[in-house]
């Protein structure tokens, strides 16, 4: 029977895990006789058993607390690789970060894993000083991989807004700046999107003088300049050439009609716009059609477009500075609101499978100021349940005094109290508003009145009093966990 010592069965077992000790620095090496205590190794492979046995969540709180002890990088990516095959990705985050910083700031792959979690979570911003680190030690090389890899996380943004201003805070801080034409030309959006109009002229005149061809950075350059009114005959000139290269493109013919309204000619951009929305039915297209039509003095067909640009994207940027400009009874108002709202909640779900049916039922108040949300939860009896604290990228819930806090307030109710109850974005939908940050389908009733939602998964119903006050919401959607059904009936509806 062969034995095993302590030191060499901690080395199977890390070397089961996946734990490579060329991931760590020589530092976290010399350490790693700490970890060769018997204690540790018997903590280490209690986690091991407990995986198994399906609690990965004891594994990984056993080894994320061990890592911080040991100081010990390798246990804190162990603990990131449980949260990650567990789909928790909250969790994963919590371990890359510990992993980063055990692993000092030398390690380069810690980093490149903190960045990608970060930007998967759709902490965008946070990813910004992460990202920079790590590129300014990789080659010119690798740092075109490692932006082409964030460039393709884009398309994932929830915010596309705040992922390009995350962009542009990233290349912006390189020197020299990359060369590449694709990145450069997802730089120079992003630096519109920051606000830097300069910089983003600038760099698409660069991509131009090196390729004069450049389809999307003539449309670019010249919607650009058409959008802010100036430099019309440039304009014209640019958007002109990128149709004649691409005649059957929805987005240059937009552009097309929309520097021809800068410019005065209204029946040829209605008739341009109204091709490209056929081609490419888009929210940003159908602002313009409306407001092309609202011009013409032709408000009911303006307010008709506008219609289908909210079901298409009502959070779409060209669609609400265009209502809010024009149609401001439609517009969202995104900051300065107070609101409060009293009422009662049934929640149903009906499982997948037979005898799975759960529910509850209760009262609800919700208090906005501002940015901040505070959600208080009772049962049938009138007695609290939780009080849910909600900001922009934190929630926190206290129930029998005890705080527990999290990035996402959906899933920390989910996860306290079992009910899959929404309270991200849930003052926006009471006032008969989308949720900035997502894309969201909006319909209204012959009032103008919002009638029904669609935002994050969830479907709204909306039924509004002879006061414009409103008296029931009815909330469906399907998971993983079966349908589920949320009513609200109102007392007192945001007085």
């Amino acid at each position: 029977m062969t034995k095993f010592s302590p030191k060499s069965l901690l080395a199977s077992l890390l070397l089961a895990a996946g734990l490579s000790s060329s991931l760590i620095s020589g530092q976290a090496i010399a350490r790693t006789s700490s970890l060769e205590s018997g204690e540790a190794v018997f903590e280490v492979l209690a986690s091991e058993i407990a995986l198994q046995r399906g609690e990965a969540g004891l594994a990984y709180k056993t080894y994320l607390e061990l890592a911080r002890q040991l100081d010990d990088p390798r246990l804190a990516q162990r603990a990131m690789e449980i949260a990650i095959t567990a789909g928790a990705p909250d969790l994963a985050l919590q371990a890359a970060q510990t992993w980063d910083s055990i692993a000092g700031p030398m390690q380069t792959k810690p980093k490149e894993v903190l960045v990608t979690l970060l930007i998967l979570n759709q902490r965008w911003s946070d990813a910004v000083q992460p990202a920079i680190s790590l590129l300014n030690q990789q080659t010119p090389t690798q740092r075109e991989i490692t932006l082409q890899q964030i460039q393709a996380l884009l398309s994932k943004a929830n915010d596309e807004s705040e992922a390009l201003r995350a962009f542009y805070g990233i290349v912006s801080s390189l020197k020299p700046t990359p060369k590449d034409p694709s990145i450069l030309y997802t730089y120079a959006m992003s630096a519109e999107k920051a606000g830097h109009i300069n910089v983003m002229e600038k760099t698409l005149r660069e991509i131009l003088r090196q390729n004069p061809n450049d389809v999307n950075s003539l449309n670019a350059l010249g919607y650009s300049l058409a959008d802010r009114n100036q430099n019309l005959p440039e304009a014209f000139k640019l958007i002109s050439k990128a149709h004649q290269l691409s005649p059957k493109d929805g987005f240059i013919l937009d552009s097309l009609g929309w520097v021809n309204f800068r410019m005065g000619k209204n029946a040829l951009a209605l008739e341009q716009l109204q091709q490209a929305f056929n081609i490419k039915p888009e929210a940003d297209i159908a602002a313009h059609i409306g407001e092309v039509l609202w011009v013409m003095n032709r408000p009911t067909e303006a307010e008709e477009m506008w219609r289908k640009g909210q079901q298409l994207d009502a959070n779409n940027p060209t669609l609400k500075e265009t209502l809010k400009r024009l149609k401001p009874d439609w517009s969202v108002a995104d900051v300065g609101l107070k609101g409060t709202w009293d009422g009662r909640f049934a929640v149903k779900v009906t499982g997948l499978t037979e005898g799975t049916n759960q529910g509850g039922s209760g009262g609800f108040t919700l208090t906005q100021d501002a940015l901040t949300d505070v959600l208080e939860i009772r049962n049938p009896m009138g007695g609290s349940i939780a009080k849910i604290t909600i900001k922009p990228g934190e929630a926190s819930l206290e129930r029998d005094g005890q705080v527990i806090t999290a990035v996402d307030a959906d899933t920390l109710i989910q996860n306290a109290l079992g009910l899959p109850l929404p309270a991200r974005g849930l003052s926006d939908w009471l006032r008969g508003q989308t949720r900035p940050g997502s894309n969201a389908s909006v319909e209204r009733n012959a009032k103008g009145q919002v009638s029904k939602i669609t935002q994050d998964g969830w479907t709204l119903n909306y039924n509004w009093g002879n006061a414009r006050s409103l008296e029931r919401l009815t909330m469906t959607r399907s998971s993983n966990i079966g349908s589920i059904d949320i009513r609200l009936v109102f007392d007192t509806p945001n007085e």
